[in-house]
């Protein structure tokens, strides 16, 4: 009995010390993972851009999304890598003074670089931002409307298909416009051979049927054009939610500059009208805080200095009702020799079905008023909202504008999806957008 008592208590000892052995193993490999995730943490914040780009080029989700089966995203509602605390983020450089010429910013004109454009929308971040927005055919067609040799500005362009009018647009100063074919229709299989209605005054010119997007460009030459209108229509459109906190004053500062020196420089050749108008999302203390243009320029700085940054609470914004207003609830200028609507924001409408059948029609709607939409793109913008942003400006005939870290202003900005571009004072760079907007 008594050797079998030291047996078996030698065997229990065996077995408590390979317990032990265990423990101290297991709690060794549970430290090391620890601070190997610590170091991959750390080395991936800050580099955000690096983060959406090889997510986007692995298939992976990026933070925030969801996917389908399929591997679609079907989720933008939280914002990526940097969740809000209270719809706000601090600010990076909280000594600087808010002034005008502080911001710094680029613009990548896609309707410029087409070929580059078509190659993006094919890529797997192209083609996965066309399904969430549902703008599926970026079939364009360049209409030049002229009179005597002369760009006939503010003409009517309408694209038919068949008896349907299926987009509508006016031309810029150059004389051009751009007509989409089945911009929000994923099967364009039906709809045939196109041809184009070009109007401007009394005088209307149809063009014969054509294949598209077979037919990059087309030339409608008028008997007599209209004469240039004066009438410059400027509309900003600004986020004001917690999240852009960090950078709606100095932007203020910038807009009221440039009010200032487009309305100084224009102001003996050209009638200036703006309109100052800032959103929220549902359950703040407003949605949308309008006001009609004038062209009282003093009226208009006040209005911006009366601001401040608050609310929001998730992602996404009430981007919708903000251009529903302005596009529907405000006299723009029947004729006009331009209407710019900047549309300054840090985050993407909400992504649920009726949002997006709102956004497309509120685009269908900007192209056919002629009010070409130019977004501002603050820190804080996704990929999705880059993409969006960038369909609605092609669309519209805009551009694409976005801040860069340059300044050290605000918090980390998305570095676009976009070739080489300069870096320019972001004042100066929407004074020249505006010129280059209203000049011949």
């Amino acid at each position: 009995m008594k050797a079998g008592h030291s047996l078996n208590k030698a065997i229990r000892q065996r077995k408590s010390w390979i317990f032990s052995i265990t423990v101290v193993l297991l709690s060794l490999f549970l430290v090391l993972s620890a601070c190997s995730s610590s170091k991959n943490d750390a080395s991936n914040s800050g580099n955000r851009d690096m983060e959406y780009r090889s997510n986007s080029e692995s298939g992976a989700p990026s933070k925030g999304e969801e996917t389908t089966s399929g591997g679609d995203r079907k989720s933008i509602s939280v914002e990526p890598l940097r969740q809000k605390e209270g719809g706000k983020r601090g600010y990076s450089n909280p000594d600087k003074i808010e002034q005008a010429g502080q911001l710094t910013a680029g613009e990548w004109d896609d309707i410029a670089a087409w070929d580059r454009f078509g190659n993006l929308l094919n890529s797997q971040e192209g083609d996965s931002s066309k399904r969430v927005w549902q703008f599926w055919n970026f079939n364009r067609l360049e209409v030049i409307v002229t009179a005597g040799g002369k760009a006939v500005s503010d003409a009517r362009v309408e694209l038919y298909a068949g008896k349907k009018a299926i987009w509508k647009a006016r031309t810029n100063t150059e004389g051009r416009a751009y007509v989409y074919a089945g911009l929000f229709e994923s099967d364009t299989t039906n709809l045939g051979r196109y041809t184009v209605k070009v109007q401007s005054g009394q005088e209307s010119k149809t063009t014969q049927e054509m294949d598209i997007p077979q037919q990059g460009s087309i030339k409608v030459d008028l008997s007599k054009g209209t004469a240039l209108s004066d009438q410059v229509d400027i509309m900003f459109v600004v986020d004001t939610t917690g999240s852009m906190e960090d950078e709606l004053n100095y932007l203020e500062a910038e807009l009221k500059d440039v009010v200032k020196r487009v309305s100084d420089e224009h102001a003996n050749q050209l009638g200036i009208r703006i309109s100052a108008n800032f959103y929220k999302d549902k359950h703040d203390d407003y949605i949308v805080k309008p006001y009609p243009f004038t062209t009282d320029i003093n009226k208009v700085i006040d209005q911006f200095s009366k601001q401040k940054a608050d609310g929001g609470g998730d992602y996404p914004e009430a981007v919708d009702q903000a251009l529903r207003d302005a596009l529907h609830e405000h006299e723009w200028s029947k004729d006009a020799r331009a209407r710019l609507l900047f549309l300054v924001l840090d985050a993407p409408p909400h992504d649920e079905p009726q949002v997006i059948d709102e956004i497309k029609q509120l685009t269908e709607d900007a192209a056919e008023q002629g009010v070409r939409i130019i977004p501002v793109a603050s820190s804080g913008v996704s990929a999705e909202t880059e993409y969006l942003m960038r369909f609605m400006a092609t669309a519209t005939g805009g551009t694409y504008l976005f801040l860069t870290d340059d300044s050290g202003i605000g918090s980390d900005h998305l570095e676009p999806a976009v070739g080489e571009y300069e870096v320019k004072l972001l004042n100066d760079l929407l004074v020249e957008v505006i010129n280059r907007y209203v000049q011949q």
